[in-house]
């Protein structure tokens, strides 16, 4: 089953700001994850591994490259075993690139939001509005949450990022 994020990305100047707003709201904060995002080279949509002490899963999605809340179709299996996926993958259809964070989790009910630290990019908030846990939930009243914590956190649409971390270290590896 495919679930929906409404999600958006933006650069982060102050995540003690961000920290502060997200403990102050009640937020549940669910730990520090090292992650390691591997990116495989598929036809469709976008295909990663994440490994992590926190989250370690298979995920499959397709959004569009645009700086607003925009929606992505997901889908994850939870992984046992990373490092056999990890050399499954890479052997039948390679990698791409991999993504170093040190991500920051928080939840408010199903929005869920990162405070990343990307390996040579810097520091960035994240806001996923998601039905994964409450398919009850439409599209546009996950639209509307993004949108009003976006609001909270004094996020501007200029300030968003259009592209994936995983686009942006390929542009600088371009350069």
């Amino acid at each position: 089953m495919a679930f929906i994020n409404i999600e958006i990305k933006a650069k982060c100047f102050h995540p003690e700001k961000v920290e502060a707003f997200l403990i102050g709201a009640g937020a549940d904060f669910k730990g520090i994850d090292f992650q390691k995002d591997t990116y495989f080279k598929v036809e469709n949509g976008r295909l990663k591994l994440r490994q992590g002490n926190i989250e370690n899963n298979l995920i499959y999605y397709e959004r569009s490259n645009q700086s607003g809340p925009k929606p992505s179709y997901f889908q994850l299996v939870q992984v046992k075993d990373s490092n056999m996926l990890l050399d499954m993958l890479t052997r039948a259809i390679g990698k791409k690139i991999v993504v170093d964070k040190k991500r920051k989790i928080f939840f408010i009910e199903n929005v869920k939001f990162h405070i990343d630290e990307v390996v040579g990019l810097g520091f960035f908030v994240e806001i996923e509005a998601s039905n994964l846990l409450h398919p009850e939930k439409t599209e546009q009243e996950l639209q509307a949450q993004c949108t009003a914590y976006m609001d909270a956190l004094n996020i501007h649409e200029e300030e968003l990022l259009q592209y994936s971390y995983s686009d942006m270290l390929m542009e600088m590896d371009l350069q």
